[in-house]
């Protein structure tokens, strides 16, 4: 198993969150989105400039602009 940043997964592709990031009110706004270690999230699919990113995590979607998806490292199969 190999970690990337959230940024770098592709369509289809699943993983465990390993760790955020992010400081001050932009990382407590990722965890209490339910962003935080040990959770599953898929990538859904990328808007047509490839920002924002569409993922599910917890049985709901999400949308993150590539600066926050920035801050996610996640472990994902090779």
């Amino acid at each position: 198993m190999r970690q990337i940043n959230l940024r770098q997964m592709k369509k289809n592709q699943g993983g465990v969150i390993v760790s955020v990031k992010a400081e001050g009110a932009m990382g407590r706004r990722l965890r209490d989105m339910g962003l935080v270690p040990g959770k599953q999230v898929k990538i859904q699919g990328r808007a047509p400039l490839y920002d924002p990113v569409s993922l599910r995590i917890m049985g709901f979607t999400l949308t993150l602009r590539n600066n926050e998806a920035d801050h996610i490292l996640v472990e994902v199969d090779a």
